[in-house]
């Protein structure tokens, strides 16, 4: 049979009192959801381990049947955003943020508000790179909204340390009020060396940008500067992951669409639409619309072609990282209407095997990425299911597949 794994970004969640004490996949109505789950077995996925909080790449990383510390994200991104590389150069994930001043450290906000637009990154990303002067090659690509990469051209060492103030350690996620300068884990010069590159970068951007007409006409709007540059995820090589054939990958974000080109997979992507005002959740909304069309529109005239496909909706986690549960609730109850609909005669039509789950929970109360379990959904159109009552957290628990870790989902459910 034709398979289809389909990860909704930091779908899991915990109980929340906004929502009558119920998660939003249990507040939302999600009746065709509901409806594969009636028909399908549920079962509940730690995507490392019951003590790890993992992050989206590692999380897809071991989803896809890999070990979860084997992922280069960074290097994930550069390859999504098609950036050429050669082995050696220094590749850092980065986020335009906001600091109140660089002489203290102290970041207001690590995503400038989440307002930053389009147009406001790419000419502020210009005057980066021709403002700031290092004895070396590099360059920073803008890529969605807020984020950014920064890329080194040369030999590097990636044993580093973050700038960013998102640290993520032995399994658990804090966020500091406060960023550190760039350290070489180890005496190595090189790694020296690249340590005193990323700091010179961020203090220069800094100069450029806390001056910039932008910036300044941001703080008369009331609006967050994105006057710092906070990197992260080193990496200087492209890892080695499970390949798949006759596959194909559905992904919008630099890292979904890396990851399936290093596993073998003919991706398919739209554009992402530019943000244009400094609302990022009706960009949000247009974005995940946009690519529920195209999702619909891609598997009509390319999925005969494939065994197996990935897509991947990357929406529904930016609310559980702003306490926003009705959002979130909102996002899911357009996938279920305008995507699932679909998937689910899509999948009764052409016989094809489905697995709903999440890379990881991100529940509304804590803000962040935890290790709580995300549910699963297995269908099967040619097999009887459970007669679950519907999908969620807590019946999920209870399903007939049990407890699944998430190097061991795709041959649980028969999909390898």
């Amino acid at each position: 049979m034709k398979k289809i794994l389909v990860i909704v970004d930091g779908m899991g969640d915990l109980p929340n009192e906004i929502i009558g004490n119920k998660t939003p996949l249990e507040a939302a109505n999600i009746s065709n959801l509901n409806e594969l789950a009636s028909k399908g077995k549920l079962g509940f996925v730690y995507p490392i381990d019951e003590n790890y909080a993992p992050e989206s790449d590692t999380a897809i990383v071991s989803l896809l049947g890999n070990n979860f510390d084997i992922s280069e994200r960074a290097i994930f991104e550069a390859i999504g955003e098609n950036i050429k590389l050669k082995r050696g150069d220094l590749v850092l994930r980065a986020n335009f943020g906001t600091t109140e001043d660089i002489r203290t450290r102290k970041i207001v906000d690590r995503r400038a508000g989440r307002t930053l637009t389009t147009r406001e990154a790419t000419q502020l990303a210009r005057a980066i790179n021709s403002g700031v002067k290092l004895p070396a090659k590099f360059k920073f690509f803008p890529t969605v909204q807020h984020r950014g990469i920064l890329v080194f051209y040369g030999g590097f060492s990636d044993n580093l340390t973050d700038t960013d103030t998102y640290v993520h350690e032995k399994g658990r996620i804090e966020v500091k009020e406060r960023f550190d300068w760039a350290k070489a884990l180890d005496e190595e010069e090189n790694s020296e060396f690249g340590a005193n590159l990323i700091n010179s970068f961020i203090d220069q951007s800094y100069k450029i940008l806390n001056n910039h007409p932008i910036n300044k006409i941001r703080k008369q709007r009331g609006l967050m500067p994105a006057n710092i540059i906070l990197t992260r995820d080193a990496g200087v090589e492209k890892p080695e992951i499970a390949r798949f054939k006759n596959s194909m990958a559905i992904v919008n974000m630099p890292l979904e669409r890396g990851i399936a080109k290093l596993a073998g997979m003919e991706v398919f992507s739209m554009k992402y639409p530019s943000m244009k005002k400094y609302d990022v959740y009706e960009n949000l909304e247009k974005g995940l619309k946009q690519m529920i069309k195209f999702a619909i529109r891609t598997l009509k005239k390319k999925g005969d072609k494939y065994n197996f496909c990935y897509i991947h909706f990357k929406e529904t986690d930016v609310p559980g990282h702003d306490n926003k549960p009705l959002e979130k609730k909102r996002f899911l109850e357009i996938l279920d209407k305008d995507f699932f609909s679909f998937i689910k005669r899509y999948c009764l039509l052409k016989k094809v095997k489905l697995i709903v789950t999440a890379d990881h929970s991100t529940p509304c109360k804590y803000k962040t990425h935890t290790s709580n379990f995300v549910p699963l959904l297995l269908y099967n159109p040619e097999k009887p299911g459970d007669n679950n009552r519907a999908f969620n957290e807590s019946e999920a628990k209870n399903g007939s597949l049990g407890k699944i870790y998430g190097k061991n989902v795709l041959k649980k459910c028969g999909f390898v």
